[in-house]
């Protein structure tokens, strides 16, 4: 969530930022209701000091006078009216900017789309093959480790199976990523629930705008998890966090779930894109200064995955029309899969400065007795299955 007060002093400024996203936001609503609020807000708080007056007044004397009795009944009453309109004009201000992405961070690239992106670097050379090299839907199929009917069977499109040694490849993967994480980059190793409250949901970002794309659970108003970054964002909301403890590293695996609304008609062969999916997630907490520095290590972290598999990868900036909701700068990290002659996303990682911090309310006292600061949260993957686990078949 956008801050307020940088919406109400510097509005041509916001409005410029959100602009290079490629769309145009509601921001004159915005301020007209910010406006209005405000003064509801001066409003009740006058009638409420006209009704502590009146109340030392009646307090004074022996005698309550009929009149001030009925004034102060009077006032209560516009207090209670206008409190209520108060809260109303609340809830619509805290909708519309939840709306609201990010701003971009002055580093990214401007860009329309995914076209404007740039790769800031490779490593490793795509191997040259003697043949033609299967896509990971024919050769899995060949080696009988991966079953598209099965998952039919059980689930309906875009579910699959992985058996015998297709299973066994992909718990290897995963484990061998957390522990190298742990162990070798320093994170904390968390196992969430993969299924959090509403208000996770609305802290890390996926709601209100992205609630069509989330599986929902209506009966206990549970949502299953697209990622990790969901209750790894919440561990903390509502806390103020002791500056010596940060910045915080943490790991998990989870099974994400998506319903791929936004993904419609794309990538239908093979596992790339699924309705549930396994990923390893690497996630920070930071202090706003050291963000942008602790960007460039996840991103390193990721990319350490990818060498020690020995798979070529390349690093890709994302330019500010294909930025994520919540990010204000982003990297992707890229696999080349030669079955499929292209390069996969393995993982997207990202600072979203104060962004999820505000709306989940996560903050830290910079120094004993000092007023608590938002802290910068960072994400990515460490990396996500099964593109990683195609980037393996294939190359191998």
């Amino acid at each position: 969530m956008l801050d307020i007060r940088l919406i109400r002093e510097n509005p041509e400024l916001v409005r410029r930022e959100l602009e290079k996203r490629g769309d145009t936001f509601a921001l004159d609503t915005i301020l007209e209701l910010d406006k209005h609020y405000r003064s509801l807000l001066r409003q009740v708080e006058e009638l409420r000091n006209k009704h502590n007056e009146a109340s030392k007044q009646l307090g004074k004397t022996k005698e309550k006078p009929p009149e001030l009795i009925a004034e102060m009944r009077q006032i209560g009453e516009q207090i209670s009216s206008l409190q209520q309109e108060t809260n109303q004009a609340k809830v619509k201000l805290d909708s519309l900017l939840l709306e609201l992405p990010n701003m971009p961070h002055s580093s990214v690239p401007l860009g329309k789309g995914e076209n404007d992106n740039v790769v800031v670097r490779s490593w490793g050379e795509p191997r040259k093959f003697s043949f033609k090299p299967l896509p990971h839907w024919e050769l899995g199929e060949r080696l009988g480790i991966i079953d598209f009917q099965g998952g039919v069977k059980l689930s309906g499109t875009r579910f699959y199976l992985l058996k015998g040694l297709g299973a066994r490849l992909q718990r290897a993967l995963i484990s061998f990523m957390l522990d190298l994480h742990v162990a070798k980059h320093g994170y904390k190793e968390i196992y969430p629930p993969f299924m959090v409250k509403r208000e996770c949901m609305v802290g890390s970002g996926n709601l209100p705008k992205f609630g069509a794309n989330l599986y929902h659970d209506d009966e206990d108003d549970f949502w299953f998890i697209p990622t990790a970054e969901v209750p790894l964002t919440n561990l903390h909301r509502d806390e103020i966090l002791d500056v010596n403890h940060l910045p915080l590293y943490y790991v998990a695996y989870s099974a994400c779930f998506r319903r791929e609304k936004m993904a419609a008609g794309t990538d239908t062969r093979g596992i790339k894109r699924g309705h549930q999916f396994d990923k390893v997630e690497l996630y920070k907490l930071t202090e706003p200064e050291a963000s942008d520095e602790e960007l460039e290590k996840l991103v390193a972290d990721a990319e350490d995955v990818c060498r020690r598999l020995a798979i070529p990868y390349r690093v890709v900036q994302l330019c500010t029309g294909d930025l994520g909701f919540a990010a204000c700068k982003t990297y992707d990290i890229e696999m080349w899969a030669p079955g499929c002659a292209e390069w996969l996303e393995v993982s997207s990682c990202s600072n979203c400065s104060d962004f999820q911090a505000r709306r989940a309310n996560i903050r830290y006292r910079p120094e004993p007795g000092a007023k608590p600061r938002l802290v910068h949260t960072l994400n990515g993957s460490g990396l996500a299955l099964p593109r990683l686990l195609i980037a393996v078949l294939e190359n191998y």
